[in-house]
């Protein structure tokens, strides 16, 4: 039996670093997608050739330990392989193909993709039947567990669980998830690739944790009642105590408090089919990313500044961790030439290269399909 499992990048529309916070997020599936074909083989021996990076690895399903060093692509396929095998899903040998068309380094969620198409395949030629939350949460411990990166739930739940034309409502403390219609019968998702290196991103995503965690355990104090985290205070309660908290903790608090209060405001104008007002949300989200949370940068910030003066543009965002990557814009889609067209040349004006142009709208998140040999 040959499997073959297709699982696509991810943009988030709302709800920026607010899944780590226990909040709220709303990424869609992009049209982008990560390829991994698997066959049996009669060893416990999983053998991966991979397109992108041309070359290929092997390793035994009974010495899943991670080599020590850099981070490496096999590392994630590796680390599926351990989580699988740890919650009880037995695989047997495989040789596995891998090929992406996500781009990678740019905030598109191309690891999750990896993960979660890589385990898919792998599950089903092993005969184990996952529900995509139950994969999600798997591939999920890999990247947290195995390979290192502390990252929240969102990329690979809307990796396995998105759906076309919708995008995913998470609640990133009780998992619970709800599929929101995204009407762009007349617009599209343009995502725009700043081509700056994310360098930073770990290190301050990093920091910006640890900065809410410190927020937390201070608000506690002020307001007099124990808060798992800032999805626990309200607008009115952080306007009464911000000036009570050091610098930047009350910044990175208001926040995400309000960024929580966005993407319910998000959902609500979805369900209404109001994308103008979505649009609205989309640009107060980057500004807050911008001057609250300081993630952007200033190629991120002159995408959104071009988008917003451009006609037919709804709204604009930074989106992913920051520190360079991506911005997404919702626009009409016969706005997107001229769009393309002002960016490359703001950012020519400014010497920098040419941004990285993808169209999309929301696509199906995880299909698996199995044919005999």
């Amino acid at each position: 039996m040959k499997v073959c499992a297709v699982a696509p990048g991810r943009v988030n529309l709302i709800g920026e670093h607010t899944d780590y916070n226990e909040g709220f997020v709303m990424p869609a599936a992009i049209d982008y997608t990560v390829t991994a074909e698997a066959a049996a083989r009669p060893e416990r021996c999983i053998t991966v050739y991979s397109e992108g990076f041309g070359e290929g690895e092997s390793f035994s399903l009974d010495r899943l330990e991670r080599d020590a060093g850099e981070v490496r692509w096999i590392d994630y396929i590796k680390g599926v392989c351990w989580t699988l095998e740890k919650g009880g899903y037995r695989l047997c040998g495989a040789h596995l193909s891998i090929s992406s068309r996500v781009p990678v380094g740019a905030g598109l969620s191309s690891s999750a993709a990896l993960e979660v198409a890589a385990a898919a395949a792998l599950a089903a030629l092993s005969g184990h039947a996952l529900a995509p939350r139950e994969l999600a949460l798997l591939c999920w411990q890999a990247e947290n567990e195995y390979v290192g990166v502390r990252c929240g739930v969102m990329d690979q739940f809307a990796v396995a669980l998105s759906r076309s034309g919708s995008a995913l409502l998470l609640d990133c403390r009780t998992l619970e998830h709800q599929h929101i219609p995204l009407p762009l019968d007349r617009c599209r998702l343009l995502i725009v690739d700043s081509r700056v290196p994310r360098s930073l991103a770990a290190s301050e995503y990093n920091r910006r944790r640890a900065e809410c965690e410190a927020a937390v355990e201070q608000l506690s104090g002020l307001l007099g009642r124990p808060l798992r985290s800032l999805r626990d205070v309200s607008s009115e309660e952080i306007n009464r105590v911000e000036e009570m908290l050091p610098p930047p903790l009350g910044q990175r608090s208001r926040y995400v408090i309000e960024e929580n209060e966005r993407v319910a405001a998000a959902a609500a104008a979805l369900r209404a089919g109001k994308l103008q007002e979505f649009g609205r949300l989309m640009f107060q989200s980057h500004a807050g990313l911008r001057d609250l949370y300081q993630v952007s940068c200033p190629e991120l910030d002159l995408i959104v500044e071009t988008a917003m003066g451009t006609p037919g543009v709804l709204g604009a965002r930074m989106t992913g961790a920051g520190f360079g990557g991506c911005a997404i814009v919702l626009l009409e889609a016969e706005a997107a030439a001229e769009v393309e067209q002002r960016l490359g040349e703001a950012f020519a004006r400014r010497g920098w290269r040419k941004p990285h142009f993808y169209l999309t709208s929301a696509a199906d998140g995880l299909n698996v399909s199995r044919e005999a040999r």
